[in-house]
């Protein structure tokens, strides 16, 4: 088995000609392993390269100014991880790992930042990035716009109205996270990793990579298979709500880092993470439930799931 490929190309815009061929090809990849790359996906090269660079910027400044702006001290969890803050895998040694926070410029007077719901509020940014607020704001706003419009398809793909999830993104949850994972440690034992097997939590993330690659994904038989970086793709997988909402039918699984490449220099990642409007309701749309049958999973909210996976990987209580 193999992570699909999965050509954007005459399906971005609401109704494309190749919309309902897109959807067929993305209900098998979410039946199988819920990851694929898409390419064509209208995001320019330039600006991932852009965000690249920055990254590197960002985890270059001063350690003091990292630790002032740690993200346990952001009511909205933004801002630095430090290395081995982060334990994705219970059996595993803490993460080999760094990364910033940041999210949506939401101003202080919405509803959800008076709230003080998980991820909405202010960013923490180093004053020796003077650019970065703006930039990052940009490329969210281009991730957001690709993560809407991969909801409709995969609504299209469950036989539902292509807008069928819109009105869950409102106020969406939205992370993006900028990683640097340092060489695997030589004779490190097979409990280390940069980041340990474990599921996303959200809905939809989409993964740039640097050339070195790292990612191994758990396919369905339980080997695990590199996603060697394709250039000019992003990898694209589906979250611990996708499986809530499509009652198992559409899959999230497990994958993990090892920056094992050959040279010794650090790898670079830019996972966004997309989550639907914190009170939107996650369970299983119609179509995924036999008549007679029970949903496999309890109805939730967004934020109620969201909250549950920060306590149980950073072990902190969060605003429910």
């Amino acid at each position: 088995m193999t992570i699909p490929v999965i050509d954007l190309g005459g399906a971005l815009a609401l109704g494309g000609p190749r919309s309902a061929e897109v959807a067929a090809q993305m209900r098998a990849a979410a039946m199988a392993s819920g990851f694929f790359y898409v390419r064509h996906h209208g995001v320019p090269a330039e600006q991932v390269q852009a965000q690249f660079e920055l990254a590197r910027r960002l985890l270059d400044v001063p350690m003091a100014t990292r630790e002032a702006l740690e993200m346990h001290k952001s009511p909205a969890m933004r801002g630095y991880e430090l290395m081995g803050a982060q334990t994705l895998d219970a059996a595993a040694r803490p993460d080999l790992k760094e990364s910033f926070y940041c999210g949506m410029a939401y101003p202080a007077d919405h509803p959800y930042v008076l709230a003080g719901y998980q991820t909405y509020g202010h960013n923490q940014w180093p004053a020796e990035v003077p650019d970065a607020p703006a930039q990052c704001e940009a490329y969210i706003q281009a991730m957001l716009a690709l993560s809407r419009r991969l909801m409709q398809l995969m609504a299209l793909s469950l036989q539902l109205p292509e807008t069928w999830f819109d009105a869950t993104s409102d106020s969406p949850m939205v992370t993006l996270r900028m990683i640097r994972y340092p060489a695997h440690p030589e004779g490190a034992d097979e409990r280390t990793f940069g980041a340990g097997a474990h599921t996303d939590w959200g809905a939809i993330t989409i993964l740039a990579q640097d050339g070195h690659g790292g990612l191994e994904v758990q396919m369905p038989g339980g080997d695990w298979l590199p996603a060697t970086p394709i250039a000019g793709c992003f990898v694209v997988n589906l979250g611990d709500m996708i499986p809530r909402w499509t009652n198992g039918l559409y899959h999230s699984n497990p994958h993990r880092v090892r920056n094992v490449h050959s040279g010794g220099a650090p790898r670079y990642s830019i996972p966004f993470f997309y989550e639907p409007d914190y009170l939107a309701r996650i369970e299983a749309v119609p179509g995924t439930v036999a008549a007679g049958e029970t949903p496999r999973f309890a109805p939730c909210t967004a934020g109620q799931h969201l909250v549950e996976m920060y306590r149980r990987t950073y072990g902190i209580a969060a605003a429910a």
